[in-house]
């Protein structure tokens, strides 16, 4: 298993609580989607440090079987301009293993890498995980999406 070294970092977007039971997660991050699409969200956020979008599991309540935060924005420089119905949080970062989920963003191929994660004991920290959307998570019939899950240290 490849671990790497995540600098703290600071985020700022839009924000659900929600739980992976009963599918409950890909309605409400489905939704939290296209909130941020339709709502242009990205040109909203103040202090960007660049146009990657992230998709940050956080604040959760035990483990990936129990309810927790999903936030979708980008890395700001500073938190002191949160717009109203955003939320802006700070990040320790640590020790992380990198996961790439590739394919047809439009046949789940992200959900089934999270199936692939969740099936392996890779001793999580569950501080914040993340989602990566970058320039090769673009094309989205053959997209790269980088997953990289918090470790214990």
């Amino acid at each position: 298993m490849q671990k790497i070294k995540i600098e703290p970092f600071q985020v700022i977007g839009i924000s659900v609580r929600t739980t992976n039971e009963n599918g409950q997660s890909a309605e409400d991050i489905g939704g939290l989607w296209q909130t941020f699409i339709s709502e242009n969200i990205i040109e909203k956020i103040p202090n960007r440090v660049d146009d990657e979008v992230l998709s940050i599991y956080t604040n959760y309540e035990s483990d990936f079987t129990k309810p927790y935060d999903t936030i979708l924005g980008c890395r700001v420089a500073r938190l002191d301009n949160i717009p109203e119905g955003m939320v802006g949080q700070a990040f320790t970062g640590g020790t992380y293993t990198p996961f790439l989920a590739k394919g047809d963003l439009d046949q789940g191929v992200i959900y089934k890498k999270w199936v692939e994660i969740w099936g392996q004991d890779l001793g999580r920290a569950y501080t914040a995980d993340f989602e990566i959307f970058g320039k090769k998570s673009m094309d989205r019939g053959n997209a790269e999406v980088d997953i990289m899950i918090a470790l214990d240290e």
